[in-house]
C-alpha cells in the first residue's frame, strides 16, 4: 500500500481523507460503525486520544501535527491491510453507550439484546416479562461478558452468572467485570452449554452461534476474523446453523424458575429457526434492525412446545 500522503492542516481535511481511503478499500462494517465515514471518525479520534463523542463541527478546524497524521494514517492502514474490525485494533468496542475492552479472542459485541436490556429508542424493553421475582439472570455464550454487565447494570438488584465455553473469552470477561466493578455480582462459569450451569434462573440471555453453513462462506474478512467458535452454528455438523439452539431449548426447563424467560438472538436466521421449531410459540421484539434478530420465550412456551413434541413422538 502507498504511505504516501499529502500533509493536512486540520482535523476535518484529515478525516475525509482517512474516510476516502476507507471507503477506496472497499472494506466490510458492522462491528461498531456502518461506513467509512463513521469508520475514520471512531479511528481518528481514538488515535488522538480524543473523546469519541467530540463536537467534530468544532473539532473540525483543529490543527494537526505531522506526528499526529502519521498516527491516525498508520492506524488506517492497518485497518485496511489487515482487514481486521477496528475495535480489535483499539481494543475497544461500545455498547449502548458502555465501554468494553475486546481482542482476538472474542468477537466484537454488537447483540441486539443490549438494545433490549437497556430500552434503547425504537426498541422494546424485556422488563415487562420481568418483575420482583427476578433475582438471578443467566448469560450463556457470555463472550466478553458485554451483556452480563449490562444486565447488572440495568438490574441493580440482581446476581448475574456468566458462562462460556472458551477460557480465552472468559479471560476477556474477567477484564471487563472488573472494569466495571462488578466482581460481586457477576460470576464466571467455564461451561459446555449447559454441562457446568449449577443453577435455575429467572432470566436467561443467550447469543450464541447461529450462523448458517451458507452464510458463513459468505462472511466477509473482517467477520472472518472473529472466533469461528462464536458464530458458526453448524460446529455440530449441520447446515442451519441451529446446533447449539437445539442444545439450548432441548434443556432451558431445567434451569428456568417459575415466570422465567429466555432471550435469544439468532440474528439473520430466523427462518432456520421457524424450521427447525414450528411448534414453538415465540414472542419477537422490535429491534433497530425490526422484527427477528431476537425472540422471547416464556417458560409456559417451551412448556407447551416439550408436550407438542412428546405427543408428535419427539419432532421439534
Amino acid at each position: 500500500m502507498n504511505t504516501t500522503h499529502p500533509s493536512f492542516p486540520t482535523l476535518g481535511a484529515l478525516l475525509e481523507h482517512a474516510a476516502g481511503l476507507l471507503d477506496a478499500a472497499q472494506l466490510a462494517y458492522g462491528h461498531g460503525t456502518t461506513n467509512a465515514r463513521d469508520e475514520a471518525v471512531w479511528l481518528t479520534l481514538w488515535s488522538l486520544g480524543l473523546p469519541l463523542d467530540s463536537d467534530l463541527s468544532e473539532l473540525g478546524t483543529r490543527p494537526i501535527s505531522n506526528d499526529e497524521q502519521a498516527r491516525v494514517l498508520a492506524l488506517i492502514e492497518r485497518r485496511i491491510t489487515t482487514r481486521q474490525p477496528a475495535a480489535y485494533l483499539t481494543h475497544e468496542a461500545w455498547l449502548q453507550g458502555v465501554p468494553f475492552y475486546v481482542d482476538e479472542r472474542v468477537i466484537v459485541p454488537r447483540s441486539f439484546i443490549a438494545e433490549l436490556i437497556a430500552n434503547a429508542e425504537g426498541t422494546e424493553s424485556i422488563d415487562p416479562w420481568l418483575g420482583e421475582h427476578t433475582r438471578r439472570v443467566l448469560d450463556l455464550c457470555t463472550g466478553n461478558g458485554s451483556l452480563a454487565v449490562l444486565a447488572a447494570l440495568a438490574w441493580p438488584d440482581v446476581t448475574v452468572d456468566a458462562a462460556d465455553l472458551s477460557p480465552d473469552a472468559l479471560a476477556v470477561a474477567r477484564i471487563n467485570v472488573d472494569k466495571h466493578g462488578l466482581q460481586d455480582r457477576i460470576r464466571l462459569i467455564e461451561s459446555d452449554g449447559w454441562a457446568n450451569v449449577p443453577d435455575r434462573y429467572d432470566l436467561i440471555l443467550c447469543n450464541p452461534p447461529y450462523v448458517s453453513r451458507a452464510s458463513m462462506e459468505a462472511l466477509p474478512a473482517e467477520y472472518r476474523a472473529e472466533p469461528v467458535i462464536s458464530l458458526d452454528g453448524g460446529l455440530g455438523g449441520g447446515d442451519d446453523g441451529m446446533d447449539f439452539v437445539r442444545h439450548l431449548l432441548d434443556h432451558a426447563l431445567d434451569h428456568m424458575n417459575e415466570h422465567a424467560v429466555l432471550v435469544l438472538e439468532i440474528g439473520n436466521e430466523r427462518e432456520h429457526f421457524e424450521r427447525a421449531f414450528p411448534t414453538l410459540l415465540a414472542y419477537w421484539p422490535d429491534t433497530t434492525s425490526g422484527e427477528g434478530p431476537v425472540l422471547l420465550l416464556t417458560r409456559e412456551a417451551l412448556e407447551d412446545w416439550q408436550a407438542t413434541r412428546y405427543m408428535t413422538g419427539g419432532a421439534a
